[in-house]
């Protein structure tokens, strides 16, 4: 997710809503009454769908896709229409490019040394041949990008995701990810790095913020227009769309059991056997 520009005083202040705000939806979830128990089919049906605050987050969807209509979704298609695809996909690596010291730290925690390995060689070399991350050269050379959050972090060691969000402005979500995205916004080094007075680094901020929003629309028009046009029922799909595709993304990197030493380096048994 695109991240936004706070001082230390203002991260500390969201970190404070978020705390209420959490408050405030186990209160709420508490308030969810389940089926009743002689109807094991519709019980069966609300804990599978793990979404106890479905009214109130439908609620939220309904504004987010008022806001989408009407403001982010004609940037989008305007940004599509304006800018050539070459250029697009440069700026989506450099926005990628930017975001590379959250990745790593993520890499580190998820403890995944060849992980971070990669991601420390796609920073270094995209950065530099890659002319400041315009282009993915590290792709080609055997370091592709993975996903990387404070999110998955979390669910690596086992926190449980809990009951589905669908936030304001930041669309579906869990309570494990929306910690996540305040933990990534803490640790990214502009959030905090300089003068909350620094006028040139806040028009970064807000431009990095602007693009990423933008960007991650544009790469999306086609997909959820088609959602919205052919499913029943969109939030119902946006929903089971985004637990797989987390699902996804978690099982990549529970997968991912490489060693530190590279596959093309000589190996500890092969040594020893080839003495």
């Amino acid at each position: 997710m695109p991240s936004v520009p706070r001082s230390r005083h203002t991260v500390a202040g969201a970190f404070r809503h978020c705390a209420i705000a959490a408050t405030l939806l186990v209160i709420l979830s508490g308030c969810a009454t389940p089926p009743p128990a002689d109807d094991p089919d519709a019980v069966a049906d609300f804990k599978q769908t793990n979404d106890p605050l479905e009214p109130t987050n439908r609620v939220f969807y309904a504004i987010n896709n008022g806001l989408d209509t009407v403001i982010l979704k004609p940037a989008a298609q305007a940004y599509r229409f304006a800018v050539p695809g070459p250029v697009r996909d440069g700026v989506h690596n450099v926005l990628s490019n930017i975001s590379t010291p959250v990745l790593l730290a993520n890499d580190m925690l998820e403890g995944k040394p060849r992980r971070a390995g990669d991601t420390f060689m796609r920073f270094v070399i995209n950065s530099t041949v890659g002319v400041l991350g315009v282009f993915d050269v590290a792709k080609g050379w055997g370091y592709p990008r993975h996903d990387a959050d404070f999110g998955l972090t979390l669910a690596n060691w086992g926190v449980p995701d809990g009951p589905f969000l669908y936030l304001p402005v930041l669309g579906p979500s869990d309570p494990r990810d929306a910690a996540g995205f305040g933990v990534d916004l803490a640790m990214d080094p502009f959030t905090w790095v300089g003068s909350p007075h620094n006028t040139g680094l806040k028009a970064f901020n807000w431009s990095r913020f602007g693009l990423n929003a933008v960007d991650t629309r544009e790469r999306l028009l086609d997909p959820i227009d088609q959602i919205k046009k052919t499913a029943l029922d969109p939030y119902a799909t946006f929903r089971s769309l985004y637990r797989q595709h987390r699902a996804a993304q978690l099982k990549e990197l529970q997968e991912d059991t490489r060693q530190t030493i590279p596959a093309w380096f000589p190996q500890p048994k092969e040594t020893a056997a080839a003495r």
